[in-house]
């Protein structure tokens, strides 16, 4: 019961209700009903027809959140998801083209390959903050330009199919493709990322890694004292974050259609919303997968909404904003008002 009251009364429940509570308002002001919009999220999402759509969403959304998640549990801001995860995807289907072994060993090869392309080269952007003092920050956003770039140009030009007026690559080999559950596009991919979030929550609670992490994170002066060592632990980090973004990549590419196009990884805005999500729950591992999952279902049931009541679905892209404003307020707040309490008992 503790623990129930705990969750009731944190800033991430307060944050959501008073999103749901302004989004309401907006809903009214429009001549909408509230009640039949969020049914129609709710249905469109969870229903027989949307859970599909929503889980297969939820994969990509909930990786990103976790490869954002990682480095920002240490107080490091990634925000080069979108090259990472790029290139991985694009060498996942070179890998996945080229490869002469057979195809479950092609799909094992090609996955272990964009996990390694996006691993590298989060690792580049970390050894720019280490050896050239260019904020983590600023390198991996900087760095994801040309990701994205050189993979549109593989997809336009070398690796383009013949006879296709779309960027995308040759499809991938009969068999190289990720098992799909059933006749949803839900695919292993799925488990992959749930294995990942596991893995995330056992380092960060019962190794003495994961207490490294969270001190730097709280405290970063304090932890170069006890002596964690910034530098490799940046190292280390990126290496996770980019190779769990290039994993998503790679997942992208090994499910339907089969092959790289240019744009579909980006478009949707998985490293953004994934970067929310691993706000919205402070980084914390259970936290990072509920916040994905309520993102995914958001991001689905918008489109369910926009058709049954004609509202647009950008609306649940104002929801996500107003709940991460209403996180931050509610988290500084406090923080302002014991220190001025604070200073009145000193004054005493």
């Amino acid at each position: 019961m503790t623990r129930i009251s705990g969750a009731l009364r944190s800033p991430l429940t307060f944050s959501v209700l008073a999103g749901l509570l302004i989004g309401a308002l907006f809903l009214v002001g429009t001549g909408a009903d509230p009640l039949t919009a969020y049914g129609a999220v709710l249905t469109g999402a969870l229903g027989g027809d949307g859970i599909g759509a929503t889980l297969t969403t939820g994969t990509s959304v909930l990786g990103l959140a976790l490869a954002l998640a990682i480095p920002l549990r240490a107080g490091l801001i990634n925000l080069g998801g979108d090259g990472q995860m790029v290139l991985g995807g694009i060498t996942a289907a070179v890998t996945g083209l080229a490869s002469p072994l057979p195809a479950p060993l092609t799909v094992a090869l090609a996955l272990a390959a964009g996990v390694a392309a996006g691993a590298g080269y989060a690792v580049l952007a970390a050894l720019c903050e280490n050896h050239f003092g260019v904020p983590l920050l600023v390198s991996s956003l900087l760095l994801s330009y040309p990701a994205v770039s050189l993979a549109s140009y593989l997809a336009r030009y070398p690796l383009k199919e013949p006879g296709s007026s779309l960027p995308q690559t040759r499809a991938l080999p009969d068999g190289v493709a990720l098992p799909a559950f059933g006749d949803s596009t839900v695919t292993l991919g799925l488990v992959l990322v749930v294995l990942a979030a596991a893995a995330y929550w056992f380092t960060d609670r019962r190794t003495a890694v994961g207490y490294e992490i969270r001190m730097t994170g709280l405290n970063a002066r304090f932890s170069a004292y006890a002596g964690v060592e910034r530098r490799g632990l940046t190292l280390r980090l990126m290496a996770v974050s980019g190779g769990l973004a290039g994993l998503v990549g790679a997942i992208g590419v090994l499910s339907f259609p089969y092959r790289f196009v240019d744009g579909s990884l980006t478009a949707p805005g998985y490293t953004w919303t994934g970067l929310t999500a691993a706000l919205l729950a402070g980084a914390a591992p259970l936290g990072t997968l509920v916040a994905a999952f309520f993102f995914a279902v958001l991001q689905v049931g918008g489109l369910a909404m926009e058709r049954t009541t004609e509202v647009p679905r950008e609306l649940t892209q104002v929801l996500q904003a107003i709940v991460i404003v209403f996180l931050a307020a509610r988290l500084r707040l406090p923080g302002r008002w014991l220190r001025r309490r604070s200073r009145e008992r000193e004054a005493v």
